[in-house]
């Protein structure tokens, strides 16, 4: 056996030494400091690549290649995966991914909850008639669909997503605050069959929002044990990050357990600051999971505040049958005192992020639908209820109401001291949270969260670099190889032979985040280089339009 390992280094040296001389190569980066994603110690190597994938890493200087990019001084790392993407629509519109390639992501992971299908037509023309700035036809009906079209139009990044298990039962049930049928229950479970064998990831669940909150529990695991036959996985918005973060910690512990499947944790976080020292309780619920054998992982973004829209501060009920009837209630006097006494209240029912927030001064706006309200757009609650002569929570029922959206918004919850906490776990990712724009066009019509352009620039630069909370080959590690190896995506992660050329060069003396709260638009700094399979999809900086993404399917594909 020996004797055979030997002979086929021999060979394969040799099969290397004869290409280096015929000048086969595509791309050679020499000079550069390796990590190659095993959170390893660098090195000093050269990598060589042949069409998609990498040749070798090692010493090649004298190699031949159409493409040399001389890395000195640089550290040269597998492409960056961002484990929550909400560039589902940004990349119908700009394909170059500009927020995120210029942070060196490579690879973008979909399905929060809300997925690009399963769609049927009812649902098409909701989300038809639920856009905003960005307007796109929908032409696609399978999530599997959505992402070949993604492929074909051409994107710069890879693309991959889990199926929303909010989508599953919009699909089936509806809008409506309603318990599943038998029979819904099984076109459910067929309609993660079909998806998981088209190539999904596994089922994604954001349970603070509605109608994912009529969701139990057991709806999850039926469609959990169905995902887990494919190699599938669960990844969790949980149904509590604040007053009950321990019980939606624990709902997910039993998820994997009786599903038999590996469970994420999305965001990981404390909302609110009574909660904040929840933190250490629910690490430790994790580690002894995991030590029970348990796949249980997370993954965060880099921001003591979230996003998401007005309406995560009112009571799941109101939604109850969908936005319309959001808007109709919000009509009626009587039932907009109840909505506001309920906004008011402190509770453990449902998560209320106006009060988690702690004062309409840490809620700031940033998405209208509407030309007359854009103006409001980067105030504060407080100011914009000021300007208006409104109490806070009348504001918030009227501008949903008067945008016929949810309204974008950014709340300041969380807590700086757990967020550097988090990022010291060996078995957090991270993920955005956001899209990925371009600082001009339609994209400035809107404000954002920093994180759209900062998230993982932040982490190398403020947390790495600044900070030193953990080395810079373990957050390569938690970038690349970690999220890679938990959603089983072949030949990608690592800087590897054989394995995918997704590469970021990038000096680690100045990466860092530009975009803030009050400028959001603004482009991470210190990515020199990025290739998506093989090509060179960002170069000195500055984007090539090269779109050579391509949709990557979860291991259970089998058509």
């Amino acid at each position: 056996m020996r004797f055979l390992h030997i002979l086929l280094s021999l060979v394969l040296g040799l099969g290397l030494v004869m290409a280096q001389q015929s000048g086969e190569f595509d791309v050679l980066i020499k000079n550069g400091t390796v990590y190659d994603g095993t959170g390893g110690k660098p090195r000093r190597a050269d990598v060589l690549i042949r069409n998609d994938k990498i040749v070798a890493v090692g010493d090649f200087k004298n190699a031949k290649a159409k493409n040399t990019v001389d890395a000195r001084g640089l550290a040269v790392a597998p492409g960056f995966i961002n484990m929550l993407s909400w560039a589902v629509d940004d990349l119908i519109i700009d394909g170059r991914s500009m927020g995120d390639i210029k942070q060196g992501v490579t690879t973008e992971i979909f399905g929060e909850g809300d997925s690009m299908g399963p769609l049927n037509e009812e649902m098409k023309q909701r989300r038809l008639a639920g856009q905003g700035d960005l307007k796109f036809p929908i032409e696609w009906t399978t999530l599997a669909e959505y992402l070949q079209m993604l492929e074909r139009r051409g994107v710069a990044c890879n693309v991959a997503s889990y199926i929303g298990a909010t989508t599953i039962r919009e699909y089936v049930i509806g809008l409506e605050d309603k318990k599943a049928t038998p029979a819904q229950l099984q076109q459910m479970r067929e309609l993660v069959r079909q998806e998981m064998e088209a190539g999904a990831l596994g089922i994604g669940s954001s349970l603070i929002y509605a109608p994912a909150f009529y969701a139990p529990t057991e709806e999850l695991i039926e469609m959990c044990k169905v995902a887990a036959k494919y190699q599938g996985k669960y990844i969790s918005h949980m149904r509590s990050e604040g007053n009950r973060l321990v019980e939606g910690v624990e709902e997910l512990i039993r998820i994997a357990r009786e599903a038999n499947i590996p469970a994420e944790i999305y965001h990981l976080k404390a909302g609110g600051q009574a909660n904040w020292p929840k933190m250490n309780q629910v690490i430790a619920m994790v580690e002894k999971a995991r030590r029970e054998g348990l796949k249980i992982t997370a993954d965060m973004y880099t921001y003591p505040a979230g996003a998401t829209g007005l309406e995560a501060s009112m009571p799941p009920w109101v939604l109850d049958g969908g936005y319309e009837a959001l808007f109709k209630r919000l009509k009626d006097p009587e039932t907009r005192r109840k909505i506001a006494a309920e906004m008011r209240t402190p509770t453990d029912k449902w998560e209320n992020l106006y009060l988690s927030a702690g004062s309409p001064e840490r809620v700031l706006l940033v998405g209208f639908k509407s030309e007359k309200l854009k103006p409001l757009t980067g105030k504060t609650l407080g100011e914009a209820a000021k300007l208006r002569g409104e109490d806070p929570i009348e504001t918030i029922m009227n501008l949903v109401l008067e945008d016929q959206s949810r309204v974008g918004t950014v709340y300041f919850m969380m807590s700086e001291d757990n967020i550097r906490k988090q990022i010291k776990l060996p078995w957090v990712s991270f993920g955005s949270d956001a899209g990925s724009m371009a600082t001009e066009g339609i994209f400035l019509k809107s404000s954002t969260h920093p994180r759209a352009y900062g998230n993982f620039s932040r982490l190398l630069g403020k947390y790495v670099r600044e900070e030193k909370v953990i080395p810079l080959e373990e957050a390569i590690r938690r970038l690349t190889s970690l999220p890679a190896t938990n959603l089983g995506l072949d030949h990608r992660g690592m800087l590897k032979a054989d394995y995918f050329a997704d590469v970021v060069i990038f000096d680690p003396k100045t990466v860092g985040d530009r975009a803030t709260f009050e400028k959001p638009h603004q482009y991470a700094v210190g990515m020199q280089h990025v290739f998506v399979n093989g090509r060179h999809v960002l170069k000195d900086g500055e984007h090539t339009d090269a779109k050579p993404g391509r949709a990557l399917w979860g291991p259970g594909r089998i058509r």
